[in-house]
């Protein structure tokens, strides 16, 4: 009986179609290419960043592997389940009691690929959609195969054909079956060293030259070894991290731009363990260096204290310094400002004052001119006044003949006789 398994084994992995569904992320190709244009004398950081390039000495990384099988019956309603599942390391778990001893995969599959699943006494409840999947957590790939099985009674129906999509067997009720599912990729096999798989690598292409010419300028091993080309590196004009495996960032960083570092630089990550393969092209261009602009001195005035405050920005070695300067205000700001006002407000008073005396002005003069035109009109409404110029004449001329001629005292109350005579007679 076990002769006869390894026979169907053999013929099941020799002579039957294999059709992987892949769902992996396996990259290859030219995965991004951008253009970097900086001035000469500058410095230049071309970014190369994998986050599946990193590695680290796992203890439990045979556990990042497993296989599982699953199945999906016709009836009743399609129902679904996990038959067994295997890691390296770790014993085959096989979920349903009823399958104990009769459904088994090899105990060296992670050996040498050989995930087949074995059925011995094929019951009718056996009948549906097989999957076999492998998981790969470390290099995140996830494959997968489907076989149909179907369980007859009759020799003669017994058969295993291609359907255009997948394998179906048709088994005879109580027989043996192995549903085969072999992945004899690296990755999935035990013995090799994931620090002797992971490589990356700087080319650098100047202008005119053929990709196959390109410049080697590093090469980075997982494992810790590295090799510089070129003065360059020599000089620490070009670098990339130390620990670039460790954050998976391998950058490459240009100090002191100068115009014959144009040309096109490629970044190639590979990881043959997880079959990762990709490239990075930056096209670098070189422009001419940035002029400082000349800085005019602040005035300062003989009044004024300033002590101007510098603060330094910082930069790198390579980049044009740049340095600023802050003023502290004036003392004499607040009052010069304050003069200003006072001005101002002298002004308004000014013109107010001005407009008060001209208005008083124009008013005194107005009741003048009313006043002469009533002593020197002859009719007046509601009544008529004439005034006697001889009864004046008459007052003025009597007392300049008398001795008191020249008396000024009488003469002036002679003029006050005369004005109130003249005022009764105006008001009567």
């Amino acid at each position: 009986m076990h002769l006869d398994m390894n026979l169907l084994q053999i013929l099941a992995v020799l002579f039957l179609p294999r059709a992987w569904c892949q769902s992996s992320r396996i990259g290859g190709g030219v995965v991004e290419t951008k253009n970097i244009t900086l001035p000469a004398g500058s410095r230049a950081v071309l970014p190369c960043h994998s986050p599946r390039m990193v590695w680290t000495r796992d203890q439990l990384k045979d556990r990042q592997r497993a296989v599982h099988w699953d199945v999906v019956h016709s009836s009743p309603g399609y129902s679904g389940e996990r038959i067994l599942d295997m890691s390296p390391g770790a014993r085959q778990r096989v979920y349903n009691g009823f399958n104990k001893g009769r459904i088994s995969i090899p105990d060296f599959a992670f050996t040498d690929g050989n995930f087949s699943l074995v059925i011995n006494n094929v019951v009718s409840s056996d009948k549906g959609l097989y999957t076999c999947n492998l998981h790969h957590h470390y290099c995140q790939i996830d494959e997968s195969i489907q076989i149909q099985l179907n369980v007859t009674k009759s020799v003669r129906k017994e058969k295993r054909y291609w359907d255009g999509e997948k394998t179906v067997f048709v088994v005879l009720l109580g027989s043996s079956v192995v549903l085969p599912c072999v992945n004899r990729r690296a990755l999935w096999r035990d013995g090799l060293q994931e620090d002797q798989q992971q490589v990356a690598h700087w080319d650098f292409q100047p202008p005119g030259v053929r990709p196959n010419k390109a410049d080697r300028l590093v090469d980075l091993y997982a494992s810790g070894e590295r090799r510089d080309y070129g003065p360059l590196f020599a000089q620490s004009k070009m670098s990339v991290a130390e620990d670039a495996f460790t954050f998976g960032d391998f950058s490459l960083s240009i100090s002191d731009l100068k115009p014959a570092h144009k040309g096109l630089y490629s970044c190639h990550l590979h990881h043959h363990y997880c079959g990762l393969h990709e490239r990075r092209i930056f096209r670098l261009t070189v422009t001419p260096p940035l002029l400082r602009e000349p800085t005019t001195s602040p005035r300062v005035f003989l009044n004024d204290e300033l002590e101007p405050k510098t603060e330094r920005v910082s930069t790198d070695k390579d980049n044009p310094r740049v340095v600023n300067f802050f003023l502290p205000e004036q003392r004499g700001y607040f009052v010069q400002h304050l003069g200003y006002f006072l001005a101002t407000f002298l002004l308004l008073v000014f013109i107010v004052f001005a407009v008060i005396v001209l208005t008083r002005r124009r008013k005194k003069r107005g009741l003048e001119y009313e006043m002469g035109r009533s002593v020197g009109g002859n009719v007046i409404s509601g009544g008529e006044i004439e005034l006697d110029c001889t009864e004046m004449r008459t007052c003025n001329q009597d007392p300049l003949n008398s001795e008191y001629k020249n008396n000024l005292m009488k003469e002036r109350d002679m003029v006050k006789e005369c004005n109130k005579e003249f005022d009764g007679k105006m008001w009567k």
